[in-house]
């Protein structure tokens, strides 16, 4: 549940809803190009509806590339991410295997959590 300024003592009924995805770093690579070619393709001008927050950086001790978002609801990302996302992710790989270009790669790990609580500044 969310923190409600309003109410400090009582806790809303909407929870946020995390999407996480890792990807190992292979070879020593750190470049963001495959992160920033699909960023790129996306051409957002504004968050989608529903995202609170998206984040993306290296984790190094743990050896992965993190994308970390919050959404309003699980819907809104899964929306996000089978009507925008996937249709470019789907024709990237494609383009990759066809060119035996193996650094194109699926998370290693992928996960969706509702957050206990969350603040905002």
């Amino acid at each position: 549940m969310a923190y409600d300024a309003a109410h400090p003592d009582e806790r809303s009924r909407t929870v946020a809803i995390a999407y996480l995805q890792e990807f190992e770093i292979q070879s020593g690579d750190t470049s963001t190009t495959n992160y920033d070619a699909v960023v790129a393709a996306l051409n957002l001008q504004e968050a989608p509806d529903g995202l609170l927050i998206h984040t993306a950086g290296f984790d190094h001790d743990a050896g992965v590339f993190r994308i970390f978002d919050v959404w309003e609801t699980r819907e809104h990302g899964e929306k996000f991410i089978s009507e925008k996302l996937n249709p470019i992710i789907e024709r990237m790989s494609a383009e990759a295997a066809e060119k035996e270009d193996e650094t194109f790669t699926p998370p290693s790990r992928e996960a969706w959590y509702e957050l206990h609580d969350s603040m905002t500044g």
